[in-house]
């Protein structure tokens, strides 16, 4: 029998060796036949284990003291799921996430060391009796304290507390430490969303409407593998989360339009816009990735959509396109800092010089395309990411050297709720507020008298 603590132990492995957490997961789940709930446990250990390792990690240096340094890698890992099974998962036995952190140390050559993992699990326990629950040992300092507690990086807790202070700050760390929920969007052009409700509700899945949103539906618990779900091969809906789908309402695309979507791949809001746009008129869809293209052209005629024409290459390149859209989106490539329960190993993969690459390429992008609007034309710019130096910074430099645009308030839109609407005219989504993906939007109009 194949034991899933093993699978995620090669795949945390991985990981800790600089692997991306999703690509070392599905390498171990394509090898092996698993049941349904023992692929869960795996990707819950790996996802678990990746999102809490500044925790896990500091829970090691304090209960092994002197001997942290003196740890063979591999065998951390297996202390990381040990300790998360008992920190975090607690319809398992302590016993069991014991035993079996023990058996993960023989069986991966450290059968000399299995006193050590057994001791130092043991010990998490009893201190947490004597201790009321918690081990682990905080400071003062509250920057240090929350990114322990909830396993951020200093630098991305010192930006939130920024903008929203301590208490909402630990409620954004709390939600990006959930596992995500998936939305789904209802393609009109095919179907309605009562359709969709009703299959779901026949196959005895769970579904419910997203306020404000009038084609998204949030799958509720588990599914299985999502081409099985009703509808799929019908071209019915398609996965995007709830605040991607604000963007292209923002936009407001209509028929009969041309629209350039910049950044386009994998095609979420490129197909979004089309179907807004009732599939009449010319969508231009750019990028420079060939792979991710090809998803957007197989969703694209899965979707049923002929109104989209693709075109490989970076959008700073292009100069054919100046002055000929009616709208423009982009989607700039950014930190994810907003989608980080999605994607677990984000907050440690980027950092303070990654951000600021970024906003320099981000900053590139939106003067370039700028130019592909027609005048008194649209253009909406977008980021899943809560750092205002891609985000607020960016706008204010586009603006402060284009006195030709200025920000259009998105309040004629019906379906903009003023929740996301700051006195600045920007759209900004915090997840532990609406329960939804972090993005961050802004409509810019290119006024009439712009040369």
């Amino acid at each position: 029998m194949i034991n899933p603590r093993q699978l995620a132990f090669i795949a945390l492995r991985d990981v800790h060796k600089g692997a991306y957490a999703d690509v070392a997961l599905d390498r171990v789940l394509q090898k092996v036949n698993l049941p349904d709930n023992n692929r869960r446990l795996v990707t819950e250990l790996i996802y678990g284990s990746v999102r809490r390792q500044r925790t896990l990690d500091t829970l090691i240096d304090q209960l092994a003291q002197k001997k942290s340094h003196q740890q063979p890698k591999d065998l951390r890992t297996v202390l990381h799921l040990g300790l998360y099974q008992l920190r975090y998962q607690e319809r398992i036995p302590a016993s069991a996430a014991v035993n079996t952190a023990v058996q993960l140390a023989k069986e991966n050559g450290f059968a000399g060391l299995t006193g050590f993992v057994n001791g130092l699990l043991r010990q998490y326990i009893r201190l947490a009796e004597e201790r009321g629950g918690d081990p682990l040992q905080l400071p003062e300092n509250p920057v240090e304290r929350l990114g322990i507690v909830h396993s951020f990086p200093d630098w991305i807790i010192q930006v939130w507390l920024e903008q929203l202070g301590f208490a909402q700050t630990e409620q954004l760390c709390e939600w990006m430490n959930q596992s995500p929920t998936i939305d789904l969007r209802i393609n009109p052009l095919r179907t309605s969303i009562e359709s969709v409700e009703a299959a779901f509700q026949s196959t005895g899945i769970l579904v419910k409407r997203v306020d404000h949103l009038p084609q998204a539906l949030r799958l509720i618990g588990s599914t299985g593998p999502i081409q099985n779900l009703p509808g799929f091969n019908e071209g019915w809906w398609t996965i995007q989360d709830s605040s991607a789908q604000l963007v292209s309402h923002l936009l407001d695309p209509q028929p009969g339009e041309v629209i350039i979507d910049a950044c386009a791949a994998p095609g979420g809001k490129t197909t979004h816009i089309a179907e807004l746009m009732q599939d009449k008129g010319k969508i231009l869809a750019c990028d420079r990735t060939p792979s991710r293209l090809r998803k957007l052209q197989q969703n694209s005629q899965r979707l049923n959509l002929h109104s989209i024409q693709i075109y490989t290459g970076d959008s700073r390149d292009f100069t054919q396109f100046q002055n000929t859209a009616d709208r423009v989106l982009l989607d700039a490539p950014c930190s994810g800092l907003g989608t980080m329960h999605r994607h677990a190993d984000a907050r440690w993969r980027q950092t303070p010089e990654s951000v600021q690459e970024l906003s320099l390429l981000q900053q590139e992008l939106l003067s370039h395309t700028s130019n592909f609007v027609k005048k008194n034309g649209v253009l909406v710019y977008a980021t899943c990411t809560l750092h205002p130096a891609e985000n607020e910074e960016v706008i204010l430099a586009f603006l402060a050297n284009h006195p030709h645009w200025q920000i259009e308030s998105p309040r004629s839109i019906d379906l903009i709720d003023s929740a996301y609407t700051t006195p600045e005219g920007w759209l900004k989504v915090w997840p532990h507020q609406q329960d939804m993906d972090g993005f961050f939007m802004v409509r810019l109009r290119k006024t009439n008298d712009s040369e």
